[in-house]
């Protein structure tokens, strides 16, 4: 007798599944993943631009320097025997005018800036006026920042107008201030142009503001944007003036601006001996500015000094001492802060803040 069942079965092993085939990625999928040498050499291109943009305002100062290193030169020796306590003063007041230029720009845009950002970019922005004339360089590093802070491109574009169109306003009331608080240094015939400055002046504001017109009309592309840019602007100019905050900082950063202007030349002057008042001074900048300010020269430089050194002398300040005034206040306001303000703006571009 079998102890042996009758029905055994052999369990069989279970079969074991076989893994699904992982899906290949398709081709375009795989292209797109995987850095293709037009990308790397977008990038490498990208990077080398940006490291050319933040080295590029250094080596302008460097061949500026060279080209005109007589002028740095004078006003360096004029200023070593100059007193140096008005000298700090003057530093102080070329300081004060960086603050006065950051509340104008946050005085013609509704939106808040970032206060320190927008200090150091004036700062940049005050090298870059002094590289490109008609202070185009300012406007772009502006331009850059306000676009770098989310601000549309129309709005930006209607704020550099609007500061632009400030200014000169605030500095014809400065102007007009002067005039009727001191009537007994306007006797000067020799400071009012003649008919034929007056008439090259006309032409050339004529001769701008119909080629704009002409540009607007006439280019299909420019029509749309300039209408945006007024309709934003008058928007704009309304929203702001119910603001005090915005109205304090748009006017009266635009009126101490002439006033901090003046008073570097004036203690620049005092330290170097110059017989003429603070008012004088300040006065003399204000018609000089006003007479050839429109020359679009980088900074104002070459007609302003030209300008202000006749006036200073028809105000009755010996030449040289005038000369070596208007030297002196180029090398405290342009020579001396272009390199820290050259690289404030390559720190500024290198992190894409600009």
């Amino acid at each position: 007798m079998s102890l042996l069942p009758l029905d055994t079965t052999v369990p069989r092993a279970l079969p074991t599944p076989t893994p699904p085939p992982s899906p290949s990625p398709s081709p375009s999928l795989a292209a797109s993943l995987s850095p293709t040498p037009s990308r790397s050499r977008f990038s490498a291109a990208a990077r080398l631009t940006r490291w050319t943009l933040s080295l590029l305002p250094i080596l302008l100062i460097g061949a500026w320097a060279v080209l005109d290193w007589r002028a740095v030169r004078d006003g360096a020796a004029r200023l070593a025997s100059a007193d140096p306590w008005w000298l700090l003063a003057a530093a102080l007041f070329t300081c004060l005018g960086w603050v006065a230029a950051a509340c104008v720009r946050q005085g013609a845009i509704p939106d808040r800036l970032p206060p320190g950002l927008l200090l150091a970019s004036q700062v940049a922005a005050g090298t870059a006026n002094h590289v490109l004339p008609a202070s185009i360089g300012a406007h772009a590093v502006t331009l850059r920042f306000l676009q770098g802070r989310g601000i549309p491109l129309a709005r930006a574009t209607a704020s550099l107008a609007l500061y632009s169109l400030v200014k000169p306003i605030a500095k014809t009331m400065v102007l007009l201030v002067f005039m009727v608080a001191f009537p007994e240094l306007l006797h000067l015939g020799e400071l009012v142009p003649d008919e034929r400055t007056m008439l090259l002046v006309a032409g050339a504001v004529t001769l701008g503001f119909g080629s704009a017109a002409l540009l607007v009309t006439t280019v299909r592309p420019l029509r749309r944007p300039a209408l945006d840019c007024v309709r934003t602007a008058l928007t704009d100019v309304r929203v702001l003036h119910t603001r005090p905050a915005r109205i304090l900082a748009l006017w009266g950063g635009s009126a101490a601006t002439p006033l901090l202007q003046g008073s570097v030349i004036a203690t620049v002057g005092f330290s170097l001996g110059l017989p003429l008042s603070w008012a004088q001074v300040i006065l003399a900048l204000l018609l000089a500015s006003t007479a050839v300010g429109a020359v679009p020269a980088p900074g104002g430089i070459g007609p302003v000094d030209a300008a202000l050194v006749f006036t200073m002398v028809a105000f009755g300040a010996p030449i040289g001492i005038a000369t070596a005034t208007v030297i002196g206040y180029r090398v405290l306001t342009v020579w001396v802060p272009l390199l820290p303000g050259a690289l404030v703006l390559s720190i500024l571009v290198h992190r894409k803040v600009l």
